[in-house]
């Protein structure tokens, strides 16, 4: 029986990758100069926390974050942006959550879209991840172009085949 797990894991040397070199070019730059910004990974929160002194600058620096973040092949959709800028005296702060591992709804979104396909494979659930079988490998690559094709809110991979 070959089967594969669908995951959504972010490289945590990659990301502090990002936020290094996001550090540099908000020193460097012309506009943030002096701002008195900072950008703090929190690797065991896997929270990144942005402080600055008003929203527009804000607004740059999380942008900066992004694009960085882009260029080291982190997907954009691991952050969670919903959280507001909260004022803590002269200073604004934002914390941008990072995504790890498949939520319980999202997984059972992705499982429903699987099982709707009619492929003859079996999804499950396991803790953060899902656990996908099927007798043929044809089957197998066809739900992984399938979770490609739709949009599940988080950055997914595919891993752990085995034929």
């Amino acid at each position: 029986m070959a089967s594969f797990d669908i995951v959504s894991k972010i490289d945590l040397q990659m990301l502090d990758n990002a936020v290094n070199t996001a550090k540099r070019e908000v020193e460097t730059r012309y506009d943030l100069r002096g701002s008195n910004s900072t950008i703090e990974l929190d690797k065991k929160a896997l929270s990144i926390k942005l402080t600055t002194e008003d929203t527009m600058k804000l607004d740059a620096i999380e942008k900066i974050v992004l694009e960085r973040s882009t260029k080291q092949h982190i997907d954009v959709k691991a952050f969670d942006l919903s959280a507001e800028p909260q004022p803590s005296g002269k200073v604004v702060i934002k914390t941008i959550k990072v995504q790890q591992g498949i939520e319980r709804e999202k997984a059972k979104k992705i499982v429903k879209a699987i099982k709707d396909s009619g492929l003859k494979v079996q999804p499950q659930i396991m803790d953060d991840i899902i656990r996908v079988n099927g007798k043929k490998f044809d089957d197998l690559q066809a739900v992984m172009a399938l979770c490609r094709s739709q949009e599940f809110e988080v950055p997914l991979q595919y891993e752990n085949q085995k034929s």
